[in-house]
């Protein structure tokens, strides 16, 4: 393999950007593959693949170029030496890159391999945090986390059908398969850029990981109902529920962020999922305005988002312990709050991309013993690992009201 100049600087650029200006990996990947309107797609997929790449092994990375945050330019050079090393790319006599130890790099990946926060690139406290709430798992779990997301779609039932999509996308030069168990999905057989496709734009298909997918399924929704989607974000599961609901009923997707649900109407007309009516929270009175009033609500909590490390990689060096200890404060006032939105008889999902159980199970059990949990029952949950399914780690648990 060559190494082209512009994409190894542009590389570089966007490491800066991630690892010394706290930038967000994905919107920085964003940015550089518009930078060069010349580039083809196979120039766009390695400086996209070389930049999360290197985000995910960072501490693995740095420990043999021996280097340490923040780093200088030079810094990013030699983990970027290190990188191509250990896949066996002939470095070129470049003046940014210094002479690379080529064995002695090998050596010290083999010696770090054997220690499991540096195998598997994690902060300490992460690692810490995984054994103590997993046990024997966890090894198996940031293994299985530091793999290379799969794209997965969701074939929009408003639309069309799995097999009706899958076909449409092979005339559009892009291969699926169907995977087992999951109704609506189809899995790319190959990375391609699946948003500049007609199937796309028609609104024929949405990109939603499998576990996510089991989510709205969960919910035990039927056409008709008032459903309540109360962390909407941007809607990958609002549009699912609308979808299951055959766009009959209503579905009020709520969120704090307005900006969120602008991306979501976006996102809705496109599928013609036309019972959506987004809403702002703005304060507890767009809440208390729905007590009682929903027969199914959905929490899909914020979270840690340790289940979803294969697709934000950069996750694990911007997460810190403090944050965790807010963000489970924060998803039992949620479920204090939220739950009162459910009438008598109806239904409520709590679901987190998250892997702890100091965020699912342990949440869940916490509700139910306080005072407005007494009027829940415990149905059943799903706990999903991404080490056993080979998808996004989740938890879903589907509690009713008495």
């Amino acid at each position: 393999m060559r190494l082209h100049r512009n994409l190894v600087f542009a590389v570089i650029d966007g490491l800066n950007d991630i690892f010394n200006k706290g930038a967000y990996a994905d919107k920085v990947v964003q940015k550089l593959l518009k930078r060069d309107k010349r580039w083809g797609s196979r120039d766009r997929s390695f400086v996209a693949e070389t930049v999360y790449d290197i985000v995910r092994w960072k501490r693995l990375y740095a420990e043999i170029a021996e280097v340490k945050e923040p780093f200088s330019r030079e810094n990013l050079w030699r983990i970027f030496a290190v990188w191509a090393t250990l896949r066996g790319i002939t470095l070129p006599d470049w003046k940014q890159i210094a002479p690379t130890p080529t064995r002695r790099i090998k050596g010290r990946f083999d010696e770090l391999s054997k220690i499991r926060k540096f195998r598997e690139s994690i902060p300490d406290w992460i690692d810490e945090l995984g054994e103590k709430e997993l046990g024997s798992i966890w090894d198996k779990e940031i293994h299985a986390l530091n793999q290379q997301a799969p794209v997965i779609l969701r074939a929009n039932s408003i639309k069309t059908t799995k097999d009706k999509l899958r076909s449409i996308l092979e005339d559009e030069h892009i291969d699926t398969e169907f995977i087992n168990g999951y109704a609506s999905a189809l899995q790319l057989t190959e990375r391609a850029n699946v948003f500049s496709t007609e199937a796309f734009k028609n609104g024929l298909f949405e990109v939603q990981d499998a576990s996510s997918q089991l989510v709205a399924d969960f919910l035990d929704v039927k056409s008709g109902q008032r459903v309540i989607d109360t962390c909407a974000g941007a809607g990958g599961k609002t549009l699912h529920l609308a979808a299951l609901m055959q766009n009959k009923g209503q579905i009020i997707a709520m969120d704090i962020y307005e900006n969120k649900l602008k991306e979501l109407k976006r996102r809705a007309r496109r599928a013609g999922a036309h019972n959506i009516e987004p809403r702002v929270i703005e304060s507890t009175k767009n809440i208390k305005k729905l007590h009682g009033k929903a027969d199914r609500v959905l929490i899909d909590a914020p979270c840690s988002g340790l289940g979803v490390l294969s697709r934000n990689p950069d996750a694990k060096w911007k997460l810190q312990p403090e944050f965790l200890d807010q963000i489970k404060q924060t998803q039992l006032q949620i479920l204090e709050s939220y739950s009162k939105m459910v009438k008598s008889g109806g239904k409520l999902v709590y679901a987190t991309c998250s892997i702890l159980p100091s965020e699912n199970q342990d949440q869940v059990k916490a509700f139910l013993a306080s005072e407005t949990g007494k009027n829940f029952i415990f149905n059943k949950d799903k706990k999903i690992l991404c080490s056993t399914s080979g998808f996004d780690g989740f938890y879903m648990a589907l509690l009713e009201k008495k």
